[in-house]
């Protein structure tokens, strides 16, 4: 009894401006701060054109306007969003000694990480769902993926996210932090900063582990059942012309899905230990920095329309030049 009154007592001095957080990051690599920043900085400027070019394009072109674009542009605007939450304040450490950030700004930093990742767990499986109306209802694909329900799946995507960020940041708003904590990691991760509490996380450790578990697993089965009725549906095809369109249109996304599901699976399968540290920021560095920018190359690189409207751009800028 007496030890809870004296957590709650604590719990006020997380609002003081007295607490701050160091982040780490890649300082036990001094040689390495310059070429990291140098690449992370090219990366960051790849994510921001690639993803805000593919939103402009996307509304350029009429051709585009339909649930398939519609659902990648919201793709493009979060991939965007959650690199621009971690990728600055990470070259800005690289850059400069002073690694320290306030707790407002970690725990905001957190919670708009938490939200934009989130939402593209859950845009992946929507996109998913829309490519398998598309191949196995093509007639119907423009009845069942009206407007009315593309904006429905992605607005509910856009509120769990919200949903499950505003709950894992107030258990850390309630948490007891003291003076300088030192947060082994490039950037504000939930996992990082419950480690450095003084209070005790159990339930909200546990309660993180049933949303993330759910959110996984749920997508997850949307997913993969998709794309084996996807998988049945062009097996039966008798044309291998039209086995391979199908493919095709699925080609982009999987290979995105594969990319981020497999970096996440990978990042919370390995072990805590301090050999693991360097895998982990690798890790973490691979699905809050590069993937990002693989996005929008990779639709880009696989997609006619894309492409086409790329080229149309260029040569009318050409055109206006001459």
């Amino acid at each position: 009894m007496n030890h809870s009154r004296a957590s709650v007592s604590r719990i006020p001095e997380n609002q003081s401006a007295d607490v701050t957080f160091i982040l780490l990051g890649f300082s036990e690599y001094p040689d390495l701060q310059v070429p990291l920043f140098l690449v992370f900085l090219t990366i960051y400027t790849v994510t921001v054109l690639g993803n805000l070019g593919m939103i402009i394009i996307i509304r350029m072109n009429p051709k585009l306007h339909t649930p398939m674009y519609f659902f990648l542009s919201h793709l493009s605007f979060v991939d965007f969003c959650y690199s621009t939450a971690v990728t600055p304040k990470l070259l800005e450490n690289l850059f400069v000694k002073d690694r320290t950030i306030s707790f407002i700004g970690c725990i905001m930093q957190f919670s708009f990480a938490c939200i934009f990742v989130e939402t593209e767990t859950f845009m992946l499986a929507v996109m998913a769902y829309d490519r398998f109306v598309a191949v196995c209802n093509p007639l119907l694909y423009t009845v069942v993926m009206s407007q009315r329900l593309s904006s429905l799946l992605v607005g509910a995507s856009y509120s769990w996210s919200i949903v499950c960020s505003l709950t894992f940041t107030s258990f850390l708003l309630t948490s007891t932090f003291h003076g300088t904590n030192f947060i082994n990691n490039f950037f504000c991760e939930y996992a990082a900063i419950v480690a450095i509490s003084c209070s005790d996380t159990y339930i909200s450790q546990e309660i993180t582990l049933v949303f993330a578990t759910f959110n996984e697993i749920s997508t997850l089965v949307i997913i993969l059942t998709s794309y084996v009725l996807i998988f049945i549906t062009v097996m039966k095809m008798p044309s291998r012309g039209g086995r391979h369109k199908a493919f095709s249109t699925c080609a982009s996304h999987l290979t995105s899905i594969t990319i981020f599901h497999g970096t996440i699976i990978f990042l919370y399968c390995v072990p805590n230990s301090k050999s693991s540290q360097l895998v982990s920021k690798v890790a973490s560095v691979f699905y809050t920095v590069v993937i990002p920018m693989l996005n929008p190359l990779i639709y880009s690189f696989r997609n006619k329309e894309v492409k086409e409207t790329i080229r149309k751009l260029i040569n009318t800028k050409l055109l206006s030049y001459k």
